[in-house]
């Protein structure tokens, strides 16, 4: 088979995100990576309701829910979720997008922000989640996880090191895991333009 006649289909990106800064930003990485993404400005308190509307009006292979969150400081420590500002809405949403697509490999799913309750993140139904170790992770963290697995072919299944490895905050900011890969060869590459 002329290889020059395939093409390519990379998993397709819907990002939603808290902060309308940061979705630009990693909308603009996505671009440079040749990675289709639709980028939508939602508020995390308002993410559990909006985001069932927008996987049936855009059918992602990659969901993306960021914004931003953060540890209260106080005597009960990390195992409250009262005492994050925004887990609670990562997690909601997390679970309404598994109503959406309960399957992990037909819906991959990156929940959290910076210093999310990682666990009841990813027990919610997220295939990655931030931040294990309650730290603060980079914007492009997310797009870096979204590219490993756009980039990947479904016949490989992503173990959570190889993904978390191709991320600036690394294992303490990012966890998640197996995952498949969500890209395809396609063949003939048509002649016309």
């Amino acid at each position: 088979m002329n290889s020059g006649l395939k093409f390519q289909r990379p998993g397709k990106v819907l990002h939603i995100d808290g902060d309308d800064d940061y979705l630009n930003t990693c909308l603009e990485k996505y671009k440079e990576l040749g990675i289709e993404a639709v980028g939508v400005h939602v508020k995390e308190k308002d993410q559990p309701s909006r985001v069932y509307e927008l996987l049936v009006q855009h059918k992602p292979d990659i969901l993306v829910l960021t914004g931003h969150d953060g540890v209260i400081k106080d005597e009960n420590g990390y195992s409250r979720l009262d005492n994050y500002r925004n887990s609670k809405y990562f997690i909601e949403a997390v679970k309404e997008a598994r109503r959406y697509e309960s399957n992990y490999d037909q819906l991959v799913i990156f929940a959290g922000a910076c210093q999310s309750m990682y666990h009841k993140i990813i027990e919610a139904g997220a295939n990655y989640a931030s931040a294990p170790y309650r730290v603060l992770i980079h914007a492009l963290d997310p797009v870096y996880i979204c590219k490993k697995v756009a980039f990947t072919g479904i016949d490989r299944i992503i173990s959570p090191e190889e993904a978390v490895s191709t991320t600036i905050s690394g294992f303490k900011g990012i966890g998640g895991i197996e995952t498949r890969g969500k890209y395809r060869d396609g063949y003939p590459l048509e002649p016309y333009k």
